[in-house]
């Protein structure tokens, strides 16, 4: 039986022990065991290296030295990492290390929520694969990203918000290696009703089970 681990902290606003309950429920739902933990010293856990797959929803959180070696440790070695919004996307804002493994970092989401179109970039991939590009209502990231990422959707800023970046093509949602592991990266899913909505829903179930191993 594949085993994942989840660990949800950090901003309240992004409901991260909510998402925890949906994100675990979707992996029980294919099989997968999981581990749901409320710290990060669930990191520094040695055995987390045999893990299927690692979740984390840490907006905003801090984590420890120990913890975070273990972690990338694991995902260097094979255990899959996949996530979503601010709870992978905006964690552990002075690790530099973290985001190198992520492929990309939240700097900014002009307007707040806004109305904005989400557009697939690779429709015969797996992750994505019958899903028609979309209008979202959300906060639009903005993130610093590794070039290295295979884009699979991606989102263009109108200017309204912040007029330097009219025109700026920005990925949504993305997948790469780090070592030997899988890495999944979605930026919608703000909350727990968002990432129950359609279509971020599927393709985040779908990214969780392509980044395991």
């Amino acid at each position: 039986m594949r085993e994942a681990l989840i660990v949800w902290g950090g901003w309240s606003l992004h409901e991260p022990e909510q998402c925890a309950g949906i994100v675990a429920a979707a992996l029980e739902a294919e099989g997968f065991k999981v581990y749901v933990e409320g710290t990060t010293e669930a990191f520094a856990d040695p055995s987390i290296r045999e893990m299927s797959l690692i979740v984390p929803i840490c907006t905003m959180w801090r984590i420890e030295k120990e913890e975070l070696d273990n972690l990338i440790a694991a995902v260097t070695g094979g255990v899959g990492l996949g996530g979503f919004h601010g709870g992978m996307g905006d964690s552990f804002r002075e690790s530099i290390q973290y985001q190198f493994m992520c492929g990309g970092q939240l700097v900014g989401h002009p307007g707040d929520f806004i109305d904005y179109r989400v557009n697939i970039a690779r429709p015969e991939d797996p992750i994505v694969a019958g899903i028609a590009d979309f209008d979202y209502h959300s906060e639009q990231y903005y993130m610093h990203v590794d070039p290295a990422i295979e884009v699979l959707a991606t989102t263009t800023f109108s200017g309204e918000h912040a007029a330097w970046i009219d025109g700026v093509v920005m990925p949504v949602v993305w997948k790469k290696t780090h070592g030997n592991g899988r890495v999944f990266y979605c930026a919608l899913g703000h909350d727990a009703a968002e990432l129950r909505s359609e279509p971020t829903a599927t393709i985040v179930k779908r990214g969780l089970l392509w980044a395991a191993r």
